[in-house]
């Protein structure tokens, strides 16, 4: 059987532009991207079986010549969506890391660092420890599924094209970033308040009475009030952390909405 020069163009680029950016969301989002937790050739292989299996279903990209200016873009486009999507699941686990940092800093724990497995840095340990919770509420919600799902939809609101993305993607994405730090705050602040009033309370003994020594009995006071205010606490993290995982795969929904629609 002999193939033309456009229906091989037309058969690579079915099955390459789909695996860059669905390679690109897997590099960048948590859990599918944790360094330490899922090796490459691991995420390599996982990119290609998804892309097997998703490129039949899409519509037929354009045929265009792998060395000119409209492949490039194309390129761009599929490396910039992929990237956006992983980065905006990111962020959302990034609020846990905000939160727990504050937690650990009014406790009295900023000192104790760990190893982040997700990102290879070093975090609060308070910090690894509400992330490590999310990422089981992620997996348990059927993130990960969720996570693919909404990224073949995106080949529907924003085909395979010479047509780079919408700047006001850019825009919600930024957004987005303030919206990480509302949802640190209110997930730490049950114990970032209670920690505040007690070590109020501890100012006011010093000034009614100075010959005490209130360091050797604030320390572990306030570290054990702050574990106890979590332990109370740690059920609310649920719904809080499953609204900020709604809300960003609904900023992973809009992107390229726009821009198709004006089409």
């Amino acid at each position: 059987m002999l193939l033309a020069v456009n229906e091989i163009t037309s058969l690579v680029g079915s099955y390459f532009w789909p695996f860059t950016r669905i390679g690109a969301l897997m590099m960048v989002a948590p859990v599918f991207g944790a360094r330490s937790l899922v090796p490459k050739r691991l995420r390599i292989a996982l990119t290609l079986a998804i892309t097997l299996v998703v490129a039949p279903l899409l519509p037929a990209p354009p045929a265009v010549d792998p060395f000119s200016a409209d492949a490039f873009l194309i390129l761009v486009q599929q490396l910039l969506l992929g990237i956006l999507m992983g980065f905006t699941l990111q962020l959302a686990f990034s609020a846990l890391v905000v939160a727990g940092h504050n937690v650990s800093m009014t406790m009295g724990l900023g000192f104790a660092q760990f190893l982040d497995p997700t990102n290879g840095i070093s975090v609060p340990v308070m910090g690894q420890l509400l992330t490590i919770l999310g990422t089981l509420i992620f997996l348990s919600l059927n993130g990960h599924l969720v996570v693919i799902q909404v990224m073949v939809e995106s080949f529907e609101a924003m085909p395979i094209g010479p047509v780079l993305m919408n700047p006001e993607d850019y825009r919600d994405l930024v957004f987005w970033g303030g919206r990480m730090f509302l949802g640190a705050l209110l997930i730490a602040l049950p114990a970032t308040i209670t920690i505040t009033l007690i070590n109020i309370a501890f100012g006011i003994m010093t000034r009614a009475a100075p010959t005490l020594n209130i360091f050797s009995v604030g320390f572990p006071t306030t570290m054990g009030a702050g574990f106890l205010i979590l332990i109370i606490t740690l059920p609310n993290l649920l719904p809080r952390f499953t609204d900020i995982l709604m809300d960003a795969f609904d900023i992973m929904q809009s992107y390229g909405v726009t821009e198709v629609a004006g089409v």
